[in-house]
């Protein structure tokens, strides 16, 4: 319990001990004796009461994240500044005060009849750019500022919740509204929508002492035939989409299996390339082993022969006929075949 009601209580005391004084004044009078003590009983408790009283009515106590505007009942102007939180001392009858709360609030219009200060359906309707009907649900922060509640009190006094912060989001919505297609309000446009509203709606209520925290635009509805073709082209879309994507999948295995088969190829024709190399390197080897020694071919024909081979009939044409002392002269390392072989030419 505050002073100024605990001065009340004691003011209220004071008129009961007044009329006990009046009352004992008339049992003394109706009794024949002296009621000299009743009434000073009587204007003792009055004085007192009244005084309390006047007392108890000119202490404002304010409470934190209030302030008091004080009118002067005479003239009608107002003290400036507001009164701060705490006790302070007013005149009482001459001065009156309101009390405004300063700190941060809320106003929700919104399409839930649960939700919001106006009772059923109170969503912003407005009308985009197309021709689209949307309906916004909107919570709208704020708090007053001290050094502006005289402002606000002189302008809206306690309507401004009612005449000025309600009309003036839902005109502000509806225009920029008005400056979308109702397609972008439902995809990637939707926070720009928001963050128009809010700069536009915070600029107005500067103007009239309140302060904007926050313009939240909780809730967007659109009509059901325009919510259903937008769900169907966003289907087709994501139909597209795959339909692409699967294309672009098959296209990259296609050209991976050709990438590779390239690859097999271009590694087959190298392999061979090499190998024809080397053999032609081979080649050459021989036949300049072959010029160096025209024997040798006579040679490793009878070096390969068989180990029980020892005696052959050659055709009288035959090439290979050998001169052993051609053999000879293949060099002092050369050393005859172990198997003893007898070359005959035929018809000699």
């Amino acid at each position: 319990m505050n002073f100024g009601g605990l001065l009340g209580i004691v003011a209220v005391l004071a008129f009961g001990v007044g009329i006990l004084g009046v009352a004992f004044a008339f049992t003394l009078a109706s009794q024949g004796r002296s009621a000299r003590g009743g009434v000073v009983l009587a204007l003792v408790g009055f004085a007192a009461g009244v005084a309390l009283f006047i007392i108890s009515s000119g202490i404002l106590i304010v409470q934190p994240a209030r302030a008091a505007v004080i009118v002067n009942v005479l003239t009608g102007e107002l003290e400036d500044p507001a009164r701060a939180p705490g006790t302070s001392i007013i005149i009482p009858g001459l001065q009156e005060y309101i009390i405004y709360q300063t700190d941060q609030r809320e106003y929700t219009m919104s399409g839930i009849s649960t939700e919001g200060r106006m009772q059923g359906n109170d969503a912003v309707e407005a009308l985009s750019a197309d021709g689209q009907e949307v309906r916004l649900d909107i919570t709208v922060l704020y708090r007053i500022e001290r050094q502006d509640v005289n402002q606000i009190h002189l302008n809206w006094q306690n309507r401004y919740e009612l005449d000025f912060i309600r009309p003036t989001v839902r005109a502000v919505a509806r225009d920029v509204v008005s400056q979308f297609e109702a397609e972008a309000i439902y995809g990637e446009k939707r926070e720009e929508l928001g963050n128009q509203i809010e700069g536009v709606v915070s600029e107005q209520m500067k103007l009239e002492g309140l302060t904007l925290t926050a313009l939240l635009v909780r809730q967007i509805e659109f009509t059901d035939a325009f919510s259903q073709s937008i769900e169907e082209k966003q289907i087709e879309e994501q139909r597209l989409l795959r339909a692409r994507t699967e294309a672009e999948r098959v296209q990259t295995e296609a050209g991976g299996r050709a990438d590779a088969a390239e690859q097999e190829a271009r590694g087959r024709a190298n392999a061979r390339l090499i190998e024809a190399q080397a053999e032609a390197e081979a080649l050459r080897v021989i036949s300049d082993q072959i010029a160096a020694n025209p024997n040798l071919i006579q040679y490793l024909y009878v070096a390969n022969l068989s180990d029980n081979v020892s005696f052959a009939l050659l055709p009288s044409d035959s090439p290979f006929i050998f001169n052993i002392d051609d053999f000879t002269q293949l060099g002092d390392d050369f050393e005859a075949p172990e198997a003893s072989i007898q070359l005959t030419e035929a018809g000699q």
